[in-house]
């Protein structure tokens, strides 16, 4: 078996039962913001395209969905894999650039192409990348690999039934606009930044640890930024404001933490060959002093970069809309949101206030509690955003069902809120459709907490993450006073009160081993 990195989470895998292309990235995505970090356009897209069997996309985010690459290089009769996602929104898109020849991939179940076993599994929370995410395990008797790319699955079991890899491939870089383009003074951005760094770093060491595969390659990230207004926040920030590990810091940390593992760098156009259990790496595209210049002189690298890519970000504007009037836009999204705000009303009870969208010369509100879309007339809000005026356009021309997959992690707009982070309002601005918020309100509902209590530390606690579902017992640690963190997300809850520190609603049932049987439950505020 032989990998070929393609940039951020791309790679071209060579079995002896066909050739698998998966999430072929060259960009730039999300407004014109995100470019493959290093730079991989000389790879040899028309002969990945050619000699591939099989198209994996692992899910909708841009970065891993790229319409004008498939387009280009990928033929249309190729067989994709589909993964299995409660709503079909991949699929149409898919469908919509033409590929018919689709396997519809259910999860947890093995396909088989000769000596060829494939499997993908697939995540369905409403946190899961766009309403989706999935990994892809292959074994095709010469080797094993888990490409894993953004997911962080919470049934390791399942995923791992398929057998222990001799190559992992992680995500260990972030894919978020916190807290970069938030409201905040320097000095809280940089602390709430090496928190979100250090939280990724200890997610992707749990996943690395869990999976015990012995050679590890990090990879799904960093971007890079090459818009002027965006160009600071490269990696950890030109002051120290931003998230984004790249893959030799990230090596660097493992082998302090856990040197048992072989951490190696895949980047465009490293090769991986997997014979037997025998794990072997090669680079391909670049030379070892053109790495050293990449990641270790990188702002003059991305200066480089910069200088030699603004066409791309021209062209990505002259294809956006004409900014619509600011009437236009009230009465388009009114139209748009308001039976979504109705059929909302868990989504709606978790927001539980207003939220103001200052757009181009549009000041509007969209009043939760009572679903209903207005100018704004200063009412106090819990999150405020200020939005350009021709992305917004450009959603409501393509109705743009997710705006997390467009807008947000584009970053090219500033936010700001109230208090902690609202999951509920995050989830709603990614899931504008009908089917999407139908099926999230429903999963809300079944997330109502009936298992079993367990034992943690001297805590006794509901079994379930109140967030994702999580087995607490093997992701969940508490601390000396009586803070309780999962380690998925990084959510942490009080357990003497119940109430979730890192978002709104969301609380746990706990209550203390030597006190009388009975439960704490927060209030959901």
């Amino acid at each position: 078996m032989r990998i070929t990195g393609l940039g951020h989470a791309g790679m071209f895998i060579e079995t002896v039962g066909g050739n698998i292309i998966c999430d072929p990235v060259l960009g730039p995505s999300f407004f014109g913001s995100w470019f493959p970090f290093p730079d991989n356009r000389a790879l040899d897209w028309e002969r990945f395209g050619r000699e591939a069997d099989f198209l994996y996309i692992s899910h909708r985010h841009r970065d891993h969905f790229d319409p004008k690459l498939l387009e280009r290089y990928i033929r249309k009769d190729i067989e994709v894999l589909l993964p299995e996602y409660p709503i079909d929104d991949l699929e149409q898109d898919i469908r919509a650039l033409g590929y018919t020849n689709i396997t519809y991939a259910p999860a947890g179940e093995i396909i088989e192409r000769g000596d060829l076993k494939i499997m993908i599994t697939p995540l369905r929370a409403p946190s899961d990348g766009p309403i989706g995410d999935s990994s892809l395990s292959i074994d095709d008797g010469t080797g094993s690999v888990l490409n894993q790319n953004d997911s962080h699955p919470l049934d390791l079991d399942s995923l791992l039934h398929f057998g222990k890899p001799d190559a992992y491939f992680t995500q260990v870089s972030g894919a978020i606009w916190w807290p970069m383009v938030y409201d905040l003074p320097m000095d809280a951005k940089q602390n709430f930044a090496q928190l979100k760094r250090e939280a990724q770093n200890k997610r992707a060491m749990y996943y690395i640890e869990k999976v015990d595969a012995p050679h590890v390659f990090p990879m799904a990230g960093p971007p890079m930024f090459l818009r002027d207004e965006l160009f600071d926040f490269n990696g950890t920030g030109r002051n120290g404001e931003s998230i984004f590990t790249d893959q030799k810091q990230f090596l660097a940390h493992m082998k302090e933490l856990a040197p048992q593992y072989d951490g190696q760098l895949f980047i465009p156009g490293t090769v991986v060959t997997v014979a037997s259990g025998d794990v072997t790496t090669e680079q391909t595209l670049y030379t070892d002093a053109e790495i050293s210049h990449i990641f270790d002189e990188k702002w003059d690298y991305l200066e480089e970069q910069r200088a030699s890519r603004q066409q791309e970000i021209r062209d990505e504007e002259a294809s956006r809309a004409e900014a619509l009037p600011a009437e236009e836009i009230l009465a388009a999204i009114k139209e748009w949101w308001e039976p979504l705000l109705k059929k909302s009303r868990t989504i709606r009870l978790g927001v539980g206030g207003n939220v103001r969208f200052r757009i181009g010369d549009l000041d509007m509100v969209v009043d939760f509690p009572r679903a209903k879309v207005r100018e704004y007339a200063g009412e106090e809000c819990v999150y405020w955003y200020t939005i350009p005026a021709d992305l917004v356009s450009t959603n409501i021309r393509d109705h743009e069902i997710d705006w997390s997959n467009s807008i947000f992690l584009s970053m090219q707009f500033q936010v700001g809120r109230s208090g902690k982070f609202n999951e509920f309002l995050t989830t709603f601005l990614k899931c504008l459709s009908v089917d999407r918020i139908e099926y999230v309100e429903n999963w809300y509902q079944e997330q109502t907490d009936q298992t079993e209590d367990a034992e943690i530390g001297d805590w006794l606690v509901q079994r379930r993450c109140p967030h994702l579902r999580a087995d607490l017992t093997r992701t969940g640690t508490v601390d000396g006073d009586g803070i309780l963190t999962c380690s998925m997300h990084d959510w942490k809850w009080d357990l003497k009160t119940g109430r979730c520190l890192s978002t709104s609603g969301h609380p746990i049932r706990s209550s203390k081993l030597e006190e009388p049987a009975g439960d704490v439950l927060a209030e959901a505020s």
